[in-house]
């Protein structure tokens, strides 16, 4: 849970990094909420909005997973806005590779602490 969580945590920060258009501004506190915020997202919302569209997700031969995983991101960024967290975007463009960024940053830091 503890290397999922530092996973998403630098994800995130690696795509606030690289994306033009995604933005935060805060400290280091609020920015592992927001990464906390995620992973819970990710667990909770995440299998739901597969489900739902999983004729899609076969349709697209996994493709759809994309967008799917710029759903959750989307849902962060628009929480950080109500709760003032510091974590916005420009529109779906940003919050699309910013999705990209943070699951492949993810997957990577995943592998590497060896957590399967």
């Amino acid at each position: 849970m503890i290397v999922k969580l530092l996973a998403t945590a630098a994800g995130l920060w690696v795509a606030v990094a690289v994306v033009s258009g995604l933005e935060y501004e805060g400290d280091w506190v609020t920015f592992v909420v927001l990464a906390l915020i995620l992973a819970v997202v990710n667990a909770v919302l995440k299998p739901l909005a597969k489900a739902l569209s999983f004729p899609l997700i076969l349709l697209t031969l996994g493709l759809f997973l994309l967008v799917v995983n710029a759903l959750m991101l989307g849902i962060v960024v628009w929480l950080s806005g109500r709760m003032d967290l510091g974590l916005t975007a420009d529109g779906f463009a940003s919050i699309f590779l910013g999705a990209l960024v943070i699951s492949v940053i993810s997957w990577i830091a995943e592998k590497l602490a060896g957590d399967d």
